[in-house]
């Protein structure tokens, strides 16, 4: 059985871009907002979790605090994923609890699916 992602960003090409990717190795649900991506995750939790930062509705780091209180799906791994690419945000954004950490645009595909893989064994 394929390991399932859920790539969670409210910008359609991102999540478009994304799933063109990852697709041929893992099976990709994709959410356009937080609220309805955590509701969706009730009931098909994925194996990790591509989460941006910047969405309305529910940020990135509200999501996650969401997730790490369910206890169904905290112990989910879920990856950071911003334009926020200053320095010291990497830092920031792991320190919030997230266990990985990818800039946007995504240039490295490679260094993104070794870190899929390490965070999901």
């Amino acid at each position: 059985m394929r390991q399932r992602i859920a790539v969670v960003d409210d910008n359609g090409d991102n999540r478009l871009l994304l799933s063109a990717v990852l697709r041929s190795l893992y099976d990709i649900d994709e959410y356009a907002d937080g609220p309805t991506a955590l509701a969706a995750m009730q009931e098909t939790a994925p194996d990790l979790i591509l989460l941006d930062i910047s969405m309305p509705i529910m940020d990135g780091p509200a999501v996650l605090k969401r997730i790490r209180e369910d206890a169904s799906l905290k112990g989910l791994p879920v990856v950071a994923l911003t334009a926020h690419a200053m320095s010291g945000d990497k830092e920031r954004f792991l320190g919030l609890g997230f266990d990985g950490y990818i800039s946007k645009p995504i240039i490295d595909w490679d260094a993104l699916t070794s870190l899929l893989g390490d965070l999901m064994g």
